[in-house]
């Protein structure tokens, strides 16, 4: 078994925040951490405060949501945050969004196959969604894209879970569930049989409610064992996950500051953790407003640290057998809540 890495447990942020030597960029997950959809954590506006406070701290919002930078800026307001606290507040939507745009000044690296489908004037921009359900298309064609039947289409945009449109019909999941599980089997063993390359707008392969429902991360992960079951080498090179806990995200907060300076802030072993770890920050992971908190009450039985420890270890021991990818997921702080 993969053993865990020795864990600091801190009741707030208060400790890992000193008057001197502390993080210099805070970058912030939203849903689990700050907020559950409805309303903000006890406490959480009062710690933003707090960290606004500081000398010389700059805070950036890094959220996996595949809608754009507008929306979560709306939804900040709706649950009393105040937008104007955060330096920057970044989505993989809007990066998706600006990717697709062939938007020159996103300061990140720029996925070849949209790069190529952008720049060349032999191809028309066509994209098969599996969308949100919300303004899936605008989305799409106001960044130049028509929508396309997976026959047709030279790229897929996975952005939801919920729909499944081609420009000429949208099948709901919500409405016929057998349909749209009957046209998502199909359209995914298309677009593997004709090996069109694939934008993951959210790498998040599962949602933080009840019962834990796929989110578009998890369509990347079907996709790549089709490509792989066709006998495609190297399905990662056909599909692009933009978020957490890949570079591009990063690139974009940092600033091309030094990492050690930053501290990622999450609920999320596989996005928010390992995220902080591929680029060498400082890490906090929150429990018990988060994804993991079921588990952690679970293999706890009542003993809070040996429930982290025991999803820790369960964690890094599936990636390795999944993966063959020894490096763990290795938080710096473990934190009950989001809390000064």
């Amino acid at each position: 078994m993969v053993s865990s890495p020795s864990l600091k447990y801190v009741q707030g942020l208060r400790s890992v925040f000193p008057q001197q030597d502390h993080p210099k960029i805070v970058l912030l997950d939203m849903w689990g951490v700050m907020h559950n959809g409805s309303k903000p954590y006890d406490g959480v506006l009062e710690t933003i405060q707090s960290l606004k406070k500081l000398d010389n701290v700059r805070l950036v919002i890094l959220s996996n949501s595949s809608k754009r930078q507008s929306h979560s800026i709306k939804m900040l307001k709706k649950l009393g945050f105040n937008p104007s606290d955060f330096d920057d507040i970044i989505t993989s939507g809007e990066v998706s969004y600006r990717m697709l745009s062939g938007d020159t000044t996103l300061e990140c690296g720029i996925w070849s196959a949209i790069e190529e489908i952008n720049s060349s004037a032999n191809k028309d921009k066509k994209v098969f969604v599996y969308g949100s359900g919300d303004g899936d298309e605008t989305y799409c064609e106001s960044a130049g894209w028509k929508l396309a039947s997976v026959s047709d289409a030279n790229l897929i945009v996975a952005r939801g879970t919920f729909t499944i449109n081609d420009g000429a019909q949208i099948v709901s999941k919500k409405e016929n569930k057998h349909e749209y599980d009957e046209v998502f089997e199909k359209s995914l063993a298309a677009a593997a049989e004709r090996k069109i390359p694939m934008l993951v707008c959210n790498p998040d392969k599962v949602r933080p409610d009840k019962g834990l429902p796929p989110m578009p991360g998890a369509i990347g992960d079907m996709y790549a064992e089709l490509l792989k079951d066709s006998g495609f080498e190297s399905p990662d090179n056909l599909i692009k996950r933009i978020g957490k806990p890949f570079q591009e995200v990063y690139d974009l907060a940092l600033k091309d500051e030094d990492p050690s300076l930053a501290i990622m802030i999450g609920d999320a072993l596989e996005t928010d953790v390992t995220g902080g770890n591929n680029i060498g920050c400082t890490t906090l992971w929150v429990i018990n407003d988060g994804i993991h908190s079921p588990a952690v009450v679970e293999k706890g039985d009542g003993d809070y640290e040996s429930g982290v420890s025991a999803v820790l270890d369960y964690f890094n021991e599936v990636k390795k057998e999944t993966t063959g990818n020894s490096l763990t997921a290795s938080p710096t702080f473990v934190v009950p809540h989001f809390r000064w």
